[in-house]
């Protein structure tokens, strides 16, 4: 029947009035049985190569950005079609990053508070800066030794390049951790962090004299309201110490050597932040405990620790357990924000965290506070938010 419909033609009237809108259409012979059955193909034109289709998809779920390894996509392809665009995959891997590092600094500050209420609840009833600095460093060691047998941490792999390119960062650590403890326990917690809000200023003379970098004239000019806020509240402070001074001038000075040659020996290290930061605590205490057996002693020790369990109570020993772990941990998290930033932002943000130190301080200690010396510390604070924008 199919081969008589096709083969019907036309009448000449309809063949004269009208032109055909299709050509007829012949179709084979229906197969005999037992014989091989036709094959029909039907080609397509695809509207992008398949080839660029996968490779962008290998590209996306190995997480980079870098569309070199695949081909570039046809502008349109024959027939007008243009192919379908795909987001880069570097914006979610950059935000997810810039909220780690959020998250890595509302922690540090967080227990950075804690650890200066106790550490100040401490010195006021234990005044032995050497001991505590030591005490420090040992919870952290301790801490971080059985993280690592019980693996709850894995252990890294050092070697001995590693532990002599750690060596100037451990030296600069003691100084600073030793230098900031003495000035806490001389002068208000407060002014010790008014003071050491400078560090900034700090970072950038040294990167400028010691380093050779260049930066644009709005970030010296910057640094400006961050001395006079600091000279400011120094010269305006009632329980004004200069051993206390010094000491956070130190520290300052100390803690930006630390950063900056923290950074550069962790680039190209297997080892992470946290681990960087265990290994630095077990070489400071090396460091350290010898110092403080020189410059305090055993026997001045237990006078002062018997004379602060008489006068406080259990609760004292809490708070050295609570002091010292505290300082671990929130350095800790510190090193881990300093294995995603440079060490001026690093700078930056222990300033800003500041912030919440010396107003947590100035409640729960009921330090005295003068206008003008209130004045100072938010210039001082004021000029580092300035130096920040002028550093982007």
């Amino acid at each position: 029947m199919l081969a008589a419909a096709a083969s019907v033609k036309p009448t000449a009237a309809v063949a004269a009035t009208a032109k055909p809108a299709f050509k007829p259409l012949h179709l084979p012979p229906l197969p005999a049985a037992g014989t091989r059955p036709l094959s029909l193909s039907v080609s397509a034109r695809p509207l992008y190569r398949q080839e660029h289709v996968l490779a962008t998809v290998a590209v996306a779920a190995a997480g980079r950005s870098d569309r070199a390894a695949s081909p570039a996509p046809p502008a349109a392809t024959a027939d007008g079609a243009r192919p379908v665009e795909i987001a880069s995959p570097g914006e979610p891997a950059e935000t997810a990053r810039r909220a780690r590092i959020g998250i890595y600094f509302a922690t540090w500050w967080a227990l950075n508070v804690i650890f200066n209420i106790y550490n100040k609840k401490v010195l006021n009833a234990f005044p032995y800066p050497w001991l505590t600095s030591t005490l420090s460093l040992a919870a952290g060691s301790a801490i971080m030794l059985a993280s690592w047998a019980t693996r709850i941490a894995e252990a890294p792999q050092t070697d001995l390049d590693f532990w002599k390119a750690l060596s100037p960062v451990a030296i600069a650590h003691t100084i600073g951790h030793v230098a900031a403890t003495v000035s806490m326990a001389k002068v208000a917690v407060s002014f010790t962090h008014i003071i050491k809000s400078g560090e900034p200023a700090f970072s950038v003379l040294v990167s400028r004299f010691f380093l050779g970098e260049h930066f644009p004239a709005p970030v010296y000019f910057s640094l400006l309201p961050i001395i006079g806020g600091c000279a400011l509240a120094a010269v305006t402070e009632l329980n004004f110490n200069m051993v206390g001074f010094m000491g956070a001038m130190i520290s300052n000075l100390a803690f930006v050597f630390r950063n900056i040659f923290s950074k550069k020996g962790m680039k190209g290290k297997s080892v992470s932040g946290m681990n960087y930061y265990a290994c630095l605590s077990m070489m400071s205490l090396v460091i350290l405990l010898p110092f403080a057996i020189a410059m305090e002693g055993p026997k001045v020790w237990a006078a002062g620790w018997q004379k602060a369990v008489a006068e406080i109570g259990p609760n004292f020993v809490w708070w050295v357990a609570a002091q010292s772990v505290f300082y671990h941990l929130y350095n800790q998290v510190s090193y881990m924000s300093l294995d995603e930033i440079s060490p001026l932002t690093f700078s930056v943000g222990n300033t800003m965290k500041r912030i919440s130190v010396i107003v947590a301080s100035i409640i729960i200690f009921q330090t005295p506070v003068q206008p003008i010396n209130a004045l100072g510390a938010a210039i001082a604070i004021l000029g580092t938010f300035i130096y920040s924008q002028a550093k982007q």
